[in-house]
Formats: C-alpha cells, sequence, structure tokens
C-alpha cells in the first residue's frame, strides 16, 4: 500500500490549503466535485454542502458508509471597532490563546480577501505592562488587518462587514522522519485517507462485497455534520476523524486509533470488535483508547433517528484544535485498517 502515501500526501497538502471553516466550506466541497469526477465517480453535493459519493459494490440493502468532514474551526467578524482592529466570534470550540500572533485571511461576500494577524489587544509587550497578566479569551484578541485602517470607516469601505469569515493560516510541515505538522489535521488527514481509497478502488478495480459509500460533511465542528443525507439501505457507519493522542491515551501519531467510547458513549461493540480483529490479522499498528472530550459524526447520525451500527477510527493526532502533529504511519495504518476491513 507505500504507493498511495504519496497520493494521500499529496491531496492532503491540496485540501489543507482550502480554507473551509464550517458554514464556508464551498471550495473544499467543489475540490471533491472535481476530484472524484475525474477519477470516475458520481459525487453528489447535499443542500447542506456536504459530499456522497457511491464508491460502488454489490450489496445495496447492507451498505458501508465512511464519514470524514472537511469543515474546520475558523472566526467571522462580530465587530468592527473604532479603530478599524475587528473583534471576532469563534467557529467551533478552540480558546483564544489556541490563534494569538497566527495569520489569517478575510472573505466578504463581495469576493475580495484581505491578510491580517489575530493579536493580543495592545500586543506590544514593550507598551503594555498588563500583557503577561492579560486573559486570553476572545474579548481580548482581535484581528489587525494588514492594510492602511484606523477606523471603522476605513474598513467598512474595503467592503468588509460583520459576519465575514476569518481563516487562519495552517502552517503544514510534511519532515523528513514524516511527521505531519498542520492545523486543521482534524478532520483533513482522514479526509485524505479516503481520497486514496477510493483511488485504491478504482486503481484494483474491485467491486466490493457490501455497496460502499463515502461521506464528506461540512458541519461537524458545530455539532451537526452527518445528521442528515445517509443513503438508504447503510447499516454501518464509519466515522473516520482525528484519533486522540496525550496524557492518559494509549494511541501515539504513528498508529491508527480505534474508538472505543466518548463523550457520547460507548461505540457499538460489535463493530469496534470487528475493526480491533481486523487490524490484529492484518498486523496494522494501532490502539484502542477512550476520550473523554470528543464527539464524531456518526453520533450526529444516530441523534437524528439512523438505525446504524456506529464506529470510529483515525489516524492518531496531538495538540487537537491547535497546532497538530500526526504522522505518515498513522495515516497509512488507517489507510490499511479501512482496505482490510472492506476486503473481507
Amino acid at each position: 500500500m507505500k504507493q498511495y502515501q504519496e497520493y494521500i500526501l499529496e491531496h492532503l497538502k491540496e485540501l489543507l490549503a482550502i480554507d473551509s471553516p464550517s458554514g464556508f466550506t464551498g471550495r473544499a466541497a467543489d475540490y471533491l466535485m472535481r476530484l472524484y469526477q475525474d477519477m470516475g465517480y458520481e459525487p453528489v453535493l447535499t443542500r447542506k454542502g456536504g459530499v456522497i459519493v457511491d464508491l460502488g459494490g454489490e450489496e445495496c440493502d447492507n451498505a458501508f458508509l465512511m464519514a470524514s468532514h472537511i469543515d474546520t474551526l475558523g472566526a467571522v467578524i462580530a465587530e468592527i471597532k473604532e479603530n478599524g482592529r475587528l473583534r471576532i466570534s469563534p467557529v467551533g470550540g478552540y480558546g483564544a490563546s489556541a490563534i494569538e500572533t497566527e495569520n489569517c485571511r478575510v472573505y466578504t461576500r463581495g469576493g475580495k480577501v484581505y491578510e491580517g494577524t489575530c493579536q493580543l489587544v495592545n500586543a506590544s509587550l514593550h507598551v503594555n505592562t498588563s500583557y503577561k497578566e492579560t486573559l486570553r479569551d476572545f474579548q481580548n484578541i482581535e484581528i489587525v488587518l494588514d492594510e492602511d485602517v484606523h477606523a471603522k470607516e476605513d474598513v467598512k469601505a474595503l467592503g468588509i462587514e460583520n459576519g465575514d469569515f476569518i481563516c487562519f493560516d495552517t502552517a503544514t510541515r510534511v519532515t523528513e522522519s514524516g511527521y505531519i505538522k498542520s492545523r486543521f489535521l482534524d478532520d483533513k488527514l482522514s479526509a485524505a485517507v479516503l481520497i486514496g481509497y477510493a483511488k485504491y478502488l478504482k486503481d484494483t478495480g474491485k467491486t466490493p462485497k457490501r455497496k460502499i459509500y463515502q461521506y464528506f460533511t461540512v458541519f461537524e465542528e458545530i455539532g451537526h455534520g452527518a445528521s442528515a443525507s445517509i443513503p438508504e439501505g447503510v447499516t454501518d457507519v464509519l466515522s473516520v476523524d482525528m484519533g486522540c493522542v496525550g496524557d492518559g491515551i494509549a494511541c501515539t501519531e504513528k498508529e491508527v486509533s480505534i474508538c472505543a467510547k466518548d463523550s457520547g458513549g460507548p461505540y457499538n461493540y460489535d463493530f469496534t470488535s470487528e475493526l480491533v480483529q481486523t487490524a490484529k490479522e492484518a498486523g496494522i499498528a494501532y490502539a484502542v483508547d477512550v476520550y473523554p472530550s470528543y464527539g464524531s459524526d456518526v453520533e450526529a447520525a444516530l441523534k437524528s433517528g439512523f438505525d446504524v451500527r456506529h464506529g470510529l477510527i483515525g489516524p492518531g493526532v496531538y495538540a487537537s484544535h491547535g497546532y497538530e502533529r500526526g504522522h505518515v504511519d498513522g495515516m497509512m495504518n488507517a489507510f490499511g485498517l479501512l482496505v482490510a476491513y472492506l476486503d473481507k
């Protein structure tokens, strides 16, 4: 499967280069629509803006759906201040300290894009005598536009308004040792793995025993990504999202994580057991973990009333919702688990 490593990495980098916070995912969805059409599939754009792809297969009444999300964290403008700075409202769950000093882009509804930086209010250490004590929250950080603006009227003259989206730089790096560092590996790393799996099916010409769907959701970070549009006949839904790495967690960046339980409760016992057994039989590096603060797309599907078995796997990712780190080994172990499970 090594031949797919560079393919997955290439499309990961392309996905990460497309700004797509929840509610502003159109360009990422367009990218997937074109990519899958070029591969010979017939992707469908949902009304919510997600992308569903039928990969083929025989058993239509026992279909398998794998879901990853292409929406990320971000922000919108909550207020244009009198001094021309921007107060923001976060999109998704993260702390203000995670974006302090980060470069960003402001997208206007008129189609213009402006650069800026997220800074602490009165950010000069040599001027602000309360710099160290200032609470890092969304009242005390602001966007400083890289434009000659000094008043609210200057900003509005650029076509910038409240509600415009703010997207943060990913600072993507892939090291010689195989580590992948970037914002928004949650969940574009897993989305790239799904792209690799679709390519694998096309290359091999296999017809899966079960019909297989891929679902790229667009509102996961705010809680309702896979709450709609799951096709008829689907009996298993597997969320392929980032695996947790941290204190008290067994998984590392080099493994695929199989989640037994998260904040929403246990995942389907039989489904999870099948995934664990498959990883063992295939010699895939894996860990089984309980995530103390986590929710996934598949739980949104269950809450919407879909009668399916639910599971969660993903490549290990450290520093979630910050400057995240994964590894090509974890990425390929997630890819390998999908292949091994669905080739049975």
